[in-house]
């Protein structure tokens, strides 16, 4: 059986290794690390489909490095252990060659799982190189994690993406045979979302869809079979983040009957139910915020349940969640808030603190006058006083903007009077 274009693809060599220049290219710290040999334990972090998996084999093969690869998918503690006694044992046999231990969504695994690495890790009996789409941060146990260094990959440019669909019909040994004609590739590229697995897949079943020897490849084309060939969540991760889209996008536009849909469509696939959680928890802060506060302590207590009861009962709890989240009345103040601000300082740089906003806790600092003039509001009627906390150069700046809500029209009104004349609410 012929396999996949996105397999029959991979690159072998980093020369073919397109996008991750920050990685790969000729002064990068991962790339110096593999050509000096000193290579510590990896997690590659990054979105689906921008060469984790790729970028692991080929360390392994310039290294020259036995390779053990294991999928947290389907992984349990029992396996771990056999194939670290597999990895240690050819660790004694080429004591030069220190063996690699690639774990694909390392975030799926339990703190059991997790733990059960740490021996070999720590000794040295492997070289781990765990890939995750998650923060690791979050995903990673402390021990391990500390152990590891962490590289980010970026989503691949469309020229990248671009350069991969040409290579694919000029080199493929499948493809190449036929005359193929691409004539637009926007849909090929929306379609995949960057994911460069999903977009090989994705030309491979519109080249062999057409029922000629001349397949034409158009936006047209590609989204009438695209529609009739992505019905299906992919449970191991192809369609993964399109549904997970679908969901969040459901709740912000108040459908509790699509959510419902979409979140079973998850759950049926077996889909991470902490997973689920924290994209609720997400978007309970993102996308209702201030209009109901109270979401994100329902989906925090959502994603804290599902954590301590665990399938097939969490379904229910995620039920209530993306329901609650669904009917809950709508803002992205905060969200709007924090990226303003977030904008304002990339272009205004580190402004100076007033100096009565300063802590004077030395003498020093109290005859440069930190602190002189500050007003305590504790000390004045209805614990407010007016004065100024921004830097000089902002003042009367905003960036939060009350949306039209009752709960933010109440802010609003309060805001107004505190600070009339001095912000534009």
């Amino acid at each position: 059986m012929t396999k996949p274009l996105a397999e029959r693809l991979r690159p072998t060599e980093f020369e073919s290794y397109l996008g991750q220049g920050h990685l790969t290219g000729e002064q990068a710290p991962l790339l110096h690390q593999i050509m000096n040999g000193t290579l510590p334990s990896l997690i590659l972090w990054g979105p689906p489909g921008t060469g984790k998996t790729t970028l692991a084999r080929l360390i392994s093969t310039h290294t020259k490095r036995p390779f053990f690869s294991l999928s947290a998918v389907n992984a349990g503690v029992k396996d771990v252990r056999q194939v670290l006694e597999k990895a240690t044992q050819n660790k004694g046999m080429f004591a030069d060659a220190q063996p690699i231990l690639f774990i694909d969504e390392i975030h799926r695994f339990s703190k059991s799982q997790q733990d059960a690495l740490l021996h070999a890790v720590e000794n040295g009996d492997i070289t781990l190189i765990g890939a995750t789409t998650e923060n690791p941060s979050f995903e990673v146990i402390h021990a391990l994690l500390s152990r590891c260094q962490v590289f980010v990959l970026n989503n691949l440019e469309k020229i990248d993406l671009e350069n991969l669909l040409q290579r694919a019909i000029k080199t493929d040994e499948v493809l190449k045979t036929k005359n193929i004609t691409l004539q637009e590739t926007d849909a090929l590229i929306a379609i995949s979302g960057g994911d460069a697995r999903k977009l090989l897949n994705l030309l491979e079943i519109c080249v062999m869809s057409q029922e000629t020897d001349a397949p034409i490849i158009n936006n047209a084309n590609v989204h009438k079979i695209a529609s009739q060939n992505t019905l299906s969540y992919d449970k191991k991760g192809e369609f993964h983040y399109d549904i997970a889209s679908a969901l969040i996008k459901s709740i912000r536009g108040s459908d509790p009957n699509a959510a419902v849909y979409w979140l079973a469509r998850m759950i049926d696939a077996g889909e991470d139910p902490t997973f689920i959680a924290r994209r609720l928890l997400i978007s309970a802060s993102e996308d209702i915020g201030l209009a109901n506060p109270n979401a994100l302590l329902i989906a925090n207590a959502c994603f804290q349940s599902v954590a301590m009861v665990g399938m097939p009962e969490s379904r229910i709890i995620l039920s209530q969640c993306a329901i609650y989240l669904s009917t809950s009345p709508k803002s992205n103040s905060a969200y709007l808030a924090i990226n303003k601000a977030l904008a304002t300082v990339q272009n205004t740089g580190n402004l100076s603190v007033p100096l009565h906003l300063r802590n004077a806790p030395t003498n020093l600092m109290k005859s440069l006058n930190y602190g002189t003039g500050y007003a305590y509001a504790h000390d004045f009627p209805n614990h407010f006083v007016k004065q100024q906390y921004m830097p000089d150069t902002l003042k009367g700046c905003s960036f939060y903007l009350p949306a039209s809500n009752p709960k933010e029209l109440q802010t609003k009104q309060l805001l107004q009077q505190l600070w009339q004349d001095v912000y534009d609410f």
